[in-house]
Formats: structure tokens, C-alpha cells, sequence
């Protein structure tokens, strides 16, 4: 029997064009992507923020892929019954699941999650935020932030404020406030933000941090006043508010966000299809226009941004949790 100790000049050609096959495969798989329905999986119920952003983005993308596209809400415990859902589908890019803040929070709230979610997901792109306004009622003798603060600091000062829900967004922004500002704001939690919002207008509570869409019909009405917004930037909802930020607390920045995951190990060639596409449709004028008109700011990115900001919100909530003992409940 004849052995070949170095490969003869056939082997190497045969390699070679192995190789080069086997190079291309991604890229005719994400050409070839997809040829069939898209389902995104939204943890929430119908009609609240994220499903309205992740209905938004799967018309438009069902327009550029030319297939059709389902919403499968899986809502319960704060978004892990969907999120499990979604890490035990098959990543091959025909199940997107659109997370939001809670993936951010519940790690260090709840522990022993049955996902992991930077292990378990591959990030596609941010989506949208929802811009926090700190509003109060008119009873309040404050009218921005810094005499918020200094009417808080005040001897038996008892200011409280209203949120959705213990560890919910809204509320994790009233105890970074408080960490950062050195205010003692009491929380009050509903089960809700419409909840929260009726007893602010009825005077029970004094402050809420409110989402957009809760808050931006009592402001326009003047029922609330609003002090300023939690973002980094001011929000093109109410251009002529203040970021919290620069009017008397630098460096505060608290907002709801929604994200499009893929579950890991999604080819890179489809997960790089999806984004492109992903950021084609939500800078579209027109789509921005309509998520603005329900409260969500259209917050595209590339891959690795959504991996950094996915790690850092992990970060920062992890921090404000444990510093204000927050438990899950």
C-alpha cells in the first residue's frame, strides 16, 4: 500500500475547491434567507409598546422579505415565559424575538432564569426606546428638576411617587434618580402605569416617571407637569423639555427599550441580513413617524452596539437593584 506523507497536487486542488465551497455555504444561505414565514415572539400582550414595535417592524420587514410575518405573544413573569420560548427555537433565523428591559433587569431581580440571555440569544439590533418623563402633579411647588431636588431634600420632606410595578422600568428610574440626585423619594408600586397615572392625576401620589404614551396625553392637557426627560437626548415627542440631565443632574439617563434577539447560534450571514434590513426599515421616515405616534423612538444599530448596550443595561440595573434592595414582587 502506497502512502503520501505531503498531499499530492491533486489533494490540494481538491481542498482548495472544498474550502472555497464550503466559504461561500453562509452567504448562499442568507441569499437564499428566508423562504418562508417570519414569526416574532413578543413576551408582552397585544397592544402595549414592545408589540406595537415588533408589530411595526414585522410588517416592514415582511414587505422587504417578501414572505409573511406572525406576532406570537408568550407574555407572563415579566417576559421569561417568552424569552425561554424563544431560546429553544431552532436558530435558523425564522424566529426573532423582540426583548425589552425586563431581560436587562431580571437577571439580577429574579436569578435562575431558565435562559441566559447574552448566552442563549444572538443580538440582531436595537429597536426602539420609549422616553421616561418625570411629571408631577400641579400641586407640586416645583416646576424642573433642580428645585425637584431641593424641594426633596427639604426637612420632612415626604415626596412619594407612583410606578407600574415593583422592579418594573419605571420604577428602577425613581431609585436611580434617588442614588444619583441623593433625594429619598418613596415608592408606591401599582400594578400598571394606567393605575399608577389615576391616582397621580387624583393627587394620591405627588410624581410618577412615566413612559411616553401614559404620560404625553395628561401633559398635553395640562392635567401634569412635566420636569424634564430621563433620556440622553431630548425627545422629538416633547422637543422644548429638558433632559433630566442637563437641567440639574449630569449623567442620569433612564429609558424603556425594545430589542430584536435571535436565538444563538443563528448563521452569522442570515443574523447580518436581518440587521441590514432590520435598519433599512426602522430608518424610514414613515416607520419612525408611526412609532413615534405611539410613544417609541426608532433606536437601529449594528450587532456589536446592541451586544455593548445589552451589557451595560445589565451592568447598570444590576447596580440599582442591589444598591436599593429591590427584590422581584
Amino acid at each position: 500500500m502506497t502512502t503520501h506523507p505531503h498531499p499530492t497536487r491533486r489533494q490540494l486542488v481538491a481542498g482548495g475547491l472544498l474550502a472555497a465551497a464550503t466559504h461561500t455555504l453562509p452567504a448562499l444561505a442568507a441569499d437564499a434567507w428566508p423562504t418562508k414565514p417570519v414569526r416574532f415572539i413578543v413576551p408582552f400582550p397585544p397592544g402595549g409598546p414592545v408589540d406595537t414595535t415588533a408589530r411595526v417592524a414585522s410588517q416592514k420587514l415582511g414587505e422587504i422579505w417578501k414572505v409573511p410575518t406572525v406576532i406570537d405573544n408568550r407574555a407572563g413573569a415579566g417576559g421569561v415565559v417568552g424569552a425561554s420560548a424563544a431560546a429553544r427555537e431552532p436558530a435558523d433565523g425564522y424566529t426573532l424575538f423582540m426583548g425589552a428591559i425586563h431581560h436587562a433587569v431580571n437577571p439580577t431581580l429574579m436569578g435562575n432564569l431558565p435562559y441566559d440571555i447574552e448566552k442563549d440569544f444572538a443580538p440582531v439590533s436595537f429597536a426602539a426606546m420609549f422616553p421616561v418623563f418625570v411629571v408631577a402633579h400641579p400641586s407640586v411647588p416645583a416646576s424642573n428638576i433642580q428645585e425637584l431636588i431641593a424641594l426633596a431634600k427639604k426637612p420632612g420632606s415626604a415626596l412619594n411617587y407612583g410606578s407600574s410595578g415593583n422592579g418594573g422600568g419605571t420604577h428602577l428610574a425613581g431609585e436611580l434618580f434617588n442614588m444619583e440626585a441623593g433625594t429619598k423619594l418613596q415608592h408606591v408600586p401599582y400594578k400598571g402605569s394606567a393605575p399608577a397615572m389615576n391616582d397621580l392625576l387624583g393627587g394620591q401620589v405627588q410624581l410618577m416617571f412615566s413612559d411616553a404614551p401614559t404620560a404625553l396625553p395628561h401633559i398635553k392637557s395640562g392635567r401634569v407637569k412635566v420636569l424634564g426627560v430621563a433620556s440622553q437626548k431630548r425627545s422629538a415627542m416633547l422637543p422644548d423639555v429638558p433632559t433630566v440631565a442637563e437641567s440639574g443632574l449630569p449623567g442620569y439617563e433612564a429609558y424603556s427599550w425594545a430589542a430584536l434577539f435571535a436565538p444563538a447560534k443563528t448563521p452569522k450571514a442570515v443574523l447580518d441580513k436581518i440587521n441590514a434590513d432590520f435598519q433599512s426599515a426602522f430608518n424610514d421616515p414613515a416607520v419612525r413617524q408611526r412609532l413615534l405616534g405611539v410613544g417609541a423612538e426608532a433606536d437601529p444599530g449594528t450587532q456589536d452596539q446592541m451586544r455593548q448596550r445589552l451589557r451595560a443595561e445589565l451592568d447598570k440595573w444590576a447596580r440599582v437593584i442591589r444598591t436599593a434592595g429591590i427584590t422581584a414582587g
